[in-house]
């Protein structure tokens, strides 16, 4: 057994020089996109005018790219043994549609108060279940990448079930049994269906074709071997990519308004504290072992901020509060969960003495 600290920095160790200065290029694409926003005229406007149906396309080429390799890395043929672990399945369901809008409800009236339009958006955000960004993070701290996907498709039924039922309960009929200021919202199921089906849908079956056709023609060790080393860096193209043109998109709004962000980002940060480490406790106590207790983990504390931003917007305006926490949304999860995907690594020996023959991505 290696000395006590070593199995997380072995593993940070076998890391890409992509992945291991992945803080370093988040933070320049963060500052790229936020300076660009504010030093080029017009470009936030002229973005979102490269739109079909209100979903634009610059942040879904980014989403797609970002997505798909994660996506084609899945053995597809392992997911039964993710779908009969009802510990798994019924821990993520908890903390994502039970405990993750309650605790964001609780901390924005907490933190907010006087803030009404900021605590809306907050809500909205807790309410929008993590079905993008998080397969990134999950492949990044090792973990379970089959159970990855079908929590992710998980999420993805309920939120289209679920999120107008959730938003109508959280801002109006909760407040009003509490004695508190009560409010609406506007989401169709077909807004949030066309969410699902464009941000996890389309990458969900190509990464299945691709790793179909390909083991069928090539066989799965070139699969694995060749291409998938290959295709891999390409996600987090796409991420820096997308957080590049969301940053440039808002970069005014951001900057413009540095106290108002600082107060958004507070209960956010306890937030995504609060599922994280509760996703772990709960993993830890059902032993679900590491892998699979990062997936749940970081499936708790991820949120689909790109419907939190289009449902605020479509409601109450682009320059509303509400969609302004929208926007601080991803300003706040992006460098955290970078962190925790750190973190993640650095607690992997309480769960194994080694790491595993895995590869990391």
């Amino acid at each position: 057994m290696p000395p006590s600290g070593t199995a997380g920095a072995q593993v940070v160790e076998r890391l890409s020089l992509l992945d291991r200065f992945l803080p370093l290029w988040i933070g320049l694409a963060m500052a790229a996109g936020l300076l660009l926003g504010r030093l080029v005229p017009g470009l936030g406007s002229a973005v979102n005018q490269i739109a079909v149906d209100g979903i634009s396309l610059p942040i879904a080429l980014g989403l797609l790219i970002m997505m798909y390799p994660v996506l084609a890395k899945v053995r597809y043929d392992r997911l039964e043994s993710v779908t009969g672990d009802r510990r798994l399945l019924l821990s993520s369901l908890a903390l994502n549609w039970v405990l993750g809008p309650a605790v964001m409800f609780a901390l924005a009236w907490l933190m907010l108060p006087d803030l009404p339009e900021h605590r809306t958006g907050l809500i909205i955000v807790g309410l929008a279940r993590c079905i993008a960004m998080v397969v990134i993070w999950n492949d990044l701290a090792c973990g379970d990448r089959e159970a990855a996907a079908v929590l992710v498709a998980l999420n993805s039924v309920f939120q289209v079930a679920m999120f107008a039922l959730l938003g109508w309960f959280y801002l109006s009929v909760l407040p009003g049994w509490l004695g508190l200021a009560q409010t609406t919202i506007s989401a169709s199921p077909w807004q949030i269906a066309k969410s699902v089906l464009i941000f996890l849908g389309i990458p969900l079956v190509a990464g299945y074709l691709t790793r179909r056709f390909a083991e069928r023609t090539r066989g799965r060790s070139w699969y694995e071997s060749t291409f998938l080393p290959k295709l891999g860096p390409w996600a987090l193209y796409g991420l820096l990519f997308t957080i590049v043109i969301l940053f440039a998109l808002q970069g005014e709004q951001i900057t413009s308004r540095p106290l108002d962000v600082a107060r958004i980002a507070l209960p956010l940060l306890a937030y995504f504290a609060v599922m994280w480490g509760g996703g772990y406790l709960v993993g830890s106590w059902l032993r679900l072992g590491y892998a699979r207790t990062t997936t749940l983990a970081f499936t708790a504390a991820g949120n689909n901020f790109e419907l939190a931003i289009a449902v605020a917007i479509a409601t109450y305006g682009a320059t509303s509060g509400q969609a302004l926490a929208g926007v601080v949304g991803p300003l706040v999860e992006v460098p955290v969960l970078v962190g925790l995907v750190y973190a993640s690594l650095a607690l992997r020996r309480r769960f194994e003495p080694a790491p595993t023959s895995r590869s990391v991505p």
